[in-house]
Formats: structure tokens, C-alpha cells, sequence
């Protein structure tokens, strides 16, 4: 049987497309082997590293994995702590040891400390087998969120929007001067000058509409110094 590759790297296939033939490829995750052939599991784009064939999946929801910082949004107050939606099947409990270093004394009326519909940006802490997830609010940078607006992107475009070492975010925060933060379950928060964060919310889609094209950074660089006058230069140089 001929050894073939028969998407391209970065292609979008579909679930049952044909990937490749021969057996010195290797199937990676979101792939089968059938006999020879390796197959797409679902819709995604196709990552070829070496001989081993991966695809990047292009929708659904956020699947909760440990040490991940997100952002929640609060849905209910328990009488331990707090329960939020975190843009996933599942929801999160926020405990009142992982909520606060403050003393909070039995009884206490825990709106005043996070109350329906505030967001916050925490991290994953533990994830079971029943996928109870349970966040904690006790880590730099991990704060309630006030003022701004949350925007939601695919997760799976996260690693784009943020960039390798936060090249591309760290764009957008100059070229706008928005305060960002980006969750690794899709929310978005921003907060700026209103025409600001207009730019920096169509940079970001701009972004996840375009990951999979290449020479993406010197792109935006060039889009967002149009948009805002500001020279900003990818870091490590054009790339």
C-alpha cells in the first residue's frame, strides 16, 4: 500500500475524511485507524507534526482540565460558597476557603462578597471523574471582575487570541490600551475607553476567524496600527 498524506496541513475536514494511508503515520488525537487509513473523528483542522496526524477541533463547548484560569459567572449562592457557570456542560463550586482569604463568619450573607452575575477569574483546582469541578479564587492575578464586558470565543481559538508567550494579546492590551483578561474557557473580559474596546473585541474575533491562516501576528500588528495608530511589534520581531 502507498504511504500518502492525503489532507494538507491546516485543511478542515470533515468527520470520516480521509487523512492519510500507510502505516508510518500515526493517528493523534480527534483521528482513528481503519486497516491503512487514518480518519477524521470530527469536524477540525488538520495538524500534521512529523508522521503523526492530529486534528484541532473548530467548535464546541470548554471541557474543564486542571490548573486552568478562567473566568466564571456566579449562577447560585450555596450555603458554603458560591456555584458558576464557567461556558462549559458543567458547572464549578467555589468554596468559601478557596473564595477568600478573609474570615467569613458562619451565617454571613455571602452576596456581599460575590453575588448572582458577578464574574470572577479563577482556577481550576480539582476535577473528578463525575465532573464535579471545583475552582479556587487563591493565585496571582485570580480577582472578581468589575466594570468592563465579557466577550466568548471558541476555546479551542484560546491559545491563538493569547499567542505564543502572550505575543498577541499583549498586542492588542498596547495597541488599545484595554485591561484584558482571557480565560482559557472563552470568556473574555475587557475594560477601556468604549471605541477601544470596540477594537480590541474585533481584533479578538478578528483573530479566532483567522487562526488558522498563517503569518497571523504580523497581520494584526498591521491591522491594529491602522485601526489605532499605534505601532505595536510582535514580540521576538516580525514573525
Amino acid at each position: 500500500m502507498k504511504e500518502e498524506l492525503h489532507a494538507q496541513d491546516k485543511s478542515i475536514v470533515i468527520p470520516g475524511e480521509a487523512l492519510a494511508t500507510g502505516m508510518s503515520f500515526l493517528p493523534g488525537p480527534g483521528t482513528y485507524r481503519e486497516q491503512e487509513t487514518i480518519l477524521a473523528q470530527r469536524l477540525g483542522m488538520v495538524s500534521v507534526e512529523g508522521k503523526v496526524i492530529k486534528l484541532v477541533a473548530l467548535s464546541g463547548k470548554y471541557l474543564p482540565k486542571m490548573k486552568d484560569k478562567i473566568i466564571g459567572r456566579v449562577i447560585d449562592v450555596l450555603l458554603t460558597g458560591w456555584r458558576l457557570d464557567i461556558n462549559s456542560p458543567y458547572s464549578a463550586v467555589m468554596t468559601l476557603k478557596d473564595a477568600t482569604s478573609e474570615f467569613i463568619p458562619r451565617g454571613a450573607n455571602l452576596t456581599q462578597y460575590y453575588n448572582l452575575g458577578d464574574y470572577v477569574v479563577c482556577q481550576i483546582v480539582n476535577v473528578t471523574s463525575q465532573k464535579l469541578i471545583d475552582v479556587s479564587m487563591k493565585g496571582p492575578g485570580l480577582r472578581k471582575l468589575r466594570g468592563g464586558r465579557v466577550i466568548e470565543v471558541s476555546p479551542f481559538k484560546v491559545p491563538r487570541i493569547i499567542g505564543k508567550d502572550g505575543s498577541m494579546v499583549t498586542m492588542i492590551k498596547q495597541a488599545t490600551g484595554c485591561d484584558i483578561v482571557v480565560g482559557q474557557n472563552g470568556w473574555i473580559w475587557l475594560d477601556g475607553e468604549p471605541e477601544k474596546e470596540v477594537i480590541a473585541v474585533n481584533a479578538i474575533k478578528k483573530i479566532e476567524v483567522e487562526a488558522h491562516l498563517g503569518g497571523l501576528t504580523n497581520r494584526m500588528s498591521e491591522w491594529l496600527e491602522q485601526q489605532t495608530g499605534v505601532k505595536v511589534q510582535p514580540a521576538g520581531g516580525p514573525q
